[in-house]
C-alpha cells in the first residue's frame, strides 16, 4: 500500500515568521508581535470567507490581514513597503528540518504533496524559492474549490486529485483547525508541534500522531 502525505504549506513547511526580518526594518521591535497578528488575522479572514461562502484568494486574505495588523498596531506603512511585504511574503524559507526530511520521505516511498489554501501559482513560486518543489508529486490548492481548509469538502478535493483514499492519505500540519479538519473529512493526521508552547484544541478529535520535528515523521506514521 503507498501512502500519501499532503504537506500543509505555511506554517508547517514554510516559516511565515520569516517575514519579521523585513518588519524588523520598518518596525524594529514590534516586528515580532506584528507578524503574530498578521498570521492570525490571515487565518481569521479565509475562516470568515470560508464560512460567508463570499470567496477570495488567499493572497486577499493575506492583504488584507496585513492592513488589519497596521491598524490594530497604530503603525503606519507606506504602500510601498506594503508591497514590499506582501512580495516578502511569496518568498519566504522552509523550516530547517524540512529539504531533508522530505528527501528520505520520497526515498522511503512515500507519495508527497503538497496542499495549501494557497494559490497553485503561489505556492509553486514559494516552493521554488525554498528549493523543495521538486520533491513533490505536485501542488494541490484549496483554491480550485473556492473555499478554504477546514471545509471537509476541499479535503475530499484533495483525495480525487492524489487519487487516494481516506485509509490511505495523512495531513501533516502545524495547524491544529487543519489536523482536526482532516480527521473529521475521513484521513489520518500528523500534528507538526513546533514550539513547546503549542496548544491542540481540546476537542474530542485529536492527532494520530503528534511529531516535534519533520525527521520524526516516517517513524511516527509507519502502519
Amino acid at each position: 500500500m503507498s501512502i500519501t502525505l499532503a504537506f500543509d504549506v505555511y506554517g508547517t513547511l514554510i516559516n511565515t515568521h520569516g517575514i519579521t526580518a523585513i518588519l524588523k526594518e520598518f518596525m524594529g521591535k514590534k516586528a515580532d508581535e506584528f507578524s503574530h497578528t498578521w498570521r492570525n488575522k490571515q487565518l481569521e479572514y479565509s475562516f470568515r470567507r470560508g464560512l460567508m461562502q463570499n470567496y477570495k484568494n488567499f493572497a486577499i486574505c493575506t492583504r488584507d490581514a496585513l492592513n488589519y495588523s497596521c491598524a490594530f498596531h497604530k503603525i503606519s506603512l507606506t504602500v510601498e513597503q506594503k508591497q514590499v511585504l506582501l512580495e516578502g511574503y511569496k518568498t519566504l524559507p522552509c523550516f530547517d528540518d524540512v529539504t531533508a526530511s522530505l528527501l528520505q520521505l520520497k526515498q522511503s516511498g512515500y507519495r508527497l504533496y503538497a496542499f495549501s489554501n494557497g494559490s497553485r501559482a503561489a505556492v509553486n513560486q514559494l516552493l521554488e524559492c525554498a528549493g523543495i518543489r521538486e520533491l513533490f508529486i505536485g501542488v494541490i490548492s484549496c483554491d480550485d474549490m473556492q473555499s478554504y481548509k477546514p471545509n471537509p469538502a476541499v479535503y475530499s478535493h484533495f483525495l480525487r486529485e492524489s487519487d487516494a483514499k481516506g485509509s490511505e492519505a495523512w495531513l501533516i500540519s502545524s495547524n491544529p483547525f487543519d489536523v482536526t479538519g482532516a480527521i473529521s473529512a475521513g484521513l489520518r493526521s500528523a500534528w507538526v508541534k513546533r514550539s513547546d508552547e503549542a496548544i491542540f484544541d481540546p476537542w474530542e478529535i485529536e492527532p494520530t500522531a503528534i511529531v516535534s520535528n519533520l525527521s520524526m515523521l516516517e517513524k511516527a506514521i509507519e502502519i
